[in-house]
């Protein structure tokens, strides 16, 4: 004799038990939106991402009751290594501890920090259009020397230590100052490149001069690279995976009463910023044409 199996509590509800029941079986994948410069508070701090503003936005992707995947929508330029190791350090740290798959989706662009980002991810998809790459780091000023002069400004600066006022904009370019960022920043890259090729290992498709040069491609030659798994939006990414009826949790922001009147965000609240720093995240786009 075949016994009955006992269905779900849920199925017992008057009126809407059944349904109730369909919905708790169907896979469940959180959506977290990864979008603007990387960089902690300051003049980066305009749209920003760094851990201590997204980390609570991490914990509650991964904290979804029967999670079946965490879908992390990248549309970053880069900026902050620091940041950047932090934020797919906790992302891979949940990950693992939740023992729930990452998959990764570059919309724009995921380039420099932003492709550091994706690593974090199990999969890396991409549109054929996206910007992805970028594996490098740079270091841009300004020089004001000659200006200084021609204003007649006399600059006075008293440091301890005598290598305090490496690569000030108001002196003239010191080579020994010049080669020590280019130790630092070769030191980064390395660091950059170890976390790539952990993430991406046999994957990679492509040289290392190539790879690693810094440059940019397309997603659809990021897919000839190794660099993405494949090309498509989440949602049918994630459908094919889990079956049409799969169901997105998006992960909002948290916004206060003035800006959920006024359609904020929440670092639009700070409406203050400083010119300087909207130039400097402008330039950060714009480096890949966007």
């Amino acid at each position: 004799m075949i016994k009955k199996q006992k269905s779900s509590w849920l199925a017992k509800v008057p009126f809407i038990g059944s349904r109730l029941s369909r919905l708790r079986k169907k896979p469940r994948v959180a959506v977290l939106q990864l979008s603007g410069v990387i960089g902690e508070a300051g003049i980066m701090r305009r749209g920003g991402l760094n851990l201590a503003d997204l980390e609570d936005n991490i914990e509650q992707a991964f904290d979804i009751p029967r999670l079946k995947a965490v879908a992390i929508c990248i549309n970053s330029p880069g900026g902050s290594p620091v940041q950047s190791a932090l934020i797919a350090g906790r992302i891979r740290e949940l990950a693992k501890e939740k023992k729930v798959r990452v998959y990764a989706f570059c919309d724009d662009v995921a380039a420099s920090g932003g492709y550091w980002l994706a690593c974090a991810a199990d999969e890396i998809y991409a549109n054929g259009a996206s910007i992805v790459g970028s594996i490098g780091v740079i270091s841009a000023s300004f020089g004001f020397p000659e200006l200084m002069k021609r204003l007649g400004v006399e600059r006075r600066v008293y440091t301890a230590g005598e290598n305090k006022r490496r690569l000030d904009p108001f002196l003239p370019e010191n080579r020994k100052d010049v080669t020590h960022l280019k130790s630092l920043q070769k030191d980064l890259h390395a660091q950059f490149k170890s976390y790539v090729q952990e993430r991406r290992g046999k994957r990679l498709k492509g040289p290392d001069k190539v790879l690693f040069s810094g440059d940019f491609w397309s997603g659809t030659k990021g897919l000839e690279l190794g660099l993405v798994d494949g090309l498509g939006d989440f949602r049918s990414v994630m459908r094919k995976k889990f079956g049409n009826d799969v169901r997105f949790y998006p992960i909002e922001e948290k916004k206060g009463f003035l800006a959920k009147r006024l359609g904020m965000s929440v670092k639009s609240e700070h409406w203050a910023d400083d010119l300087v720093g909207a130039i400097e995240e402008r330039a950060f786009w714009n480096r890949y044409g966007l």
